[in-house]
Parts: structure tokens; C-alpha cells; sequence
């Protein structure tokens, strides 16, 4: 049984599906390699044009796989490390895929899976969900997801929560920034496709464009170089034949070529 289910409708929206539940989809090394490389796929696809992460089951994911991290440290400090490593890497390309990214965050969300969610542009929660980072009370510390997390929820709120390990609400992450939208578990997928559709009408090019420009603007104080180059971007996307597009279907009245017809 493959560890990661794929699928992609006719909208060309991608849905990758954690598939542990009887680990409460807890990512091992297989798991996680298994991730990248399929982010790293569909990024390359030209008829992808949005990623959905969710679990199967009733669970999201339940942070890191217990078992296999004592099995790896077993083996060598260079193997307890690479298996670090490639975590670090998987949420990497998670977090710098160019489409959208849509988390579907129901049941249990710990450690490493609240990094998952981080590092996803729109999450969406059961709200029967419950989020923690308990790392602490195993003798560990959430280094791999820690900047993922600061940027999403702040230095600030993450120390709280890193140090007590304790767990909190659905409504209390949507009030952290983690989560975007909280809906009854039943209702949770209406609420995804709610906001697939807004996705659809954006073009694809300027939706790489958002967050390859934004993260750059992460950190950066607002100076003239800056502003140089959101100038130089906006230019730029001015005149592609996107954009073009764009701007000529809104003063025609009728939908760009990148949305669907009825």
C-alpha cells in the first residue's frame, strides 16, 4: 500500500493524500521522500494548477513517525541527520511550490503536520480539529518547522506553544494565523472547493508571480530596492501576454482563456 495517494480532476487540481491512518499519518522517511517528489512533479506540470494536501482518514497527520526516528538515530549520527535533513527539504519545497497550496486540516495536527500547514498558502479546518507541537515533552525541539512557523504565527506565539506543548483549538489557530478558515467537519470540503474556484480565476502566471515576489518581501525592509524591484515585477507582468489577456477580457466583458467555460 503506497504511503501517499495522488489524484487530479479535470480542473487540474491535484490532491495529495497522507496515507497512514493507522499511524494517524505520521511521516517516516518513505513518506516524506514520497512528498517532495510529487510536489516537485506537479510544480512542473502545466496542468496543475493548484495542490491539495489532506489525510486519509480522521486525521491530518500526527507529526513525526515515533518508530522510525528511533530506528535512525540507531543507526548513525550521519543517517540521524540526513533524515533531518530531508524533512527540512520536503517542507522546502512545500513551502516554494509556484501553484497554490490548499491544506485540509482534520482530527489530530501535531508537530512536523502543523509545520505541513505552515507551509501551505490556505488551511482549512474541522472544527473539531486540535493542533500541538509536543515535541518538548518527547525530549525533543521543532527545529525543522520552527521558521515555517514563525513566519506564520510569529517568535512570539511559538515560544508559547513550542514550550508548553500544549494542545489548542481550531478557533485559536484561525486567531494565530495558521489557519484561514474553520468549518464543521461535514462542511469542510465545500469550504475547499469555495476556495478552489476563487483560485481558478486567477491567472496561473501571476499566481507564481504573488508568491515567488511576496517571499522575497519576507524580511526585507521597504527601501528603495525593494521598491525597484516590485516596480520592475509589476512591469514586467504588465506586459506579458497573461496579462494582457487579462485586462483585454475585463474591458470585452467575457472570461480570460484560463478559465474554464461552462
Amino acid at each position: 500500500m503506497t504511503t501517499l495517494l495522488q489524484s487530479i480532476d479535470a480542473n487540474g487540481v491535484a490532491t495529495l493524500t497522507l496515507n497512514r491512518p493507522d499511524k494517524r499519518n505520521a511521516l517516516d522517511y518513505e513518506l516524506i521522500g514520497l512528498l517532495k517528489d510529487a510536489l516537485e512533479e506537479l510544480d512542473a506540470r502545466a496542468d496543475v494548477r493548484i495542490i491539495t494536501l489532506e489525510g486519509a482518514g480522521d486525521y491530518f497527520c500526527a507529526g513525526g513517525d515515533i518508530g522510525s526516528m528511533i530506528r535512525v538515530v540507531q543507526r548513525s549520527s550521519s543517517a540521524n541527520e540526513q533524515d533531518a535533513l530531508a524533512l527540512a527539504r520536503m517542507l522546502r519545497a512545500l513551502d516554494t511550490v509556484s501553484k497554490p497550496t490548499i491544506a485540509l486540516a482534520k482530527g489530530v495536527v501535531v508537530g512536523g503536520g502543523v509545520g505541513l500547514l505552515a507551509c501551505c498558502d490556505i488551511v482549512v479546518a474541522a472544527d473539531d480539529a486540535s493542533f500541538s507541537l509536543n515535541e518538548v515533552r518527547l525530549g525533543l525541539l521543532p527545529a525543522i518547522v520552527a521558521p515555517f512557523l514563525i513566519r506564520a504565527i510569529g517568535l512570539r506565539q511559538l515560544r508559547r506553544y513550542a514550550l508548553t506543548a500544549e494542545r489548542f483549538s481550531a478557533a485559536e489557530a484561525q486567531k494565530l494565523g495558521l489557519v484561514h478558515r474553520v468549518a464543521p467537519r461535514l462542511e469542510v470540503n465545500l469550504a475547499h472547493a469555495a476556495i478552489v474556484e476563487d483560485l481558478l480565476r486567477g491567472a496561473p502566471g501571476a499566481q507564481a508571480d504573488v508568491k515567488t515576489f511576496f517571499a522575497e518581501c519576507d524580511g526585507h525592509g521597504v527601501d528603495a530596492e525593494l521598491l525597484r524591484e516590485a516596480a520592475h515585477r509589476l512591469a514586467a507582468r504588465r506586459s506579458s501576454a497573461e496579462a494582457q489577456e487579462g485586462l483585454s477580457a475585463f474591458l470585452e466583458k467575457r472570461a480570460p482563456h484560463w478559465i474554464a467555460a461552462d
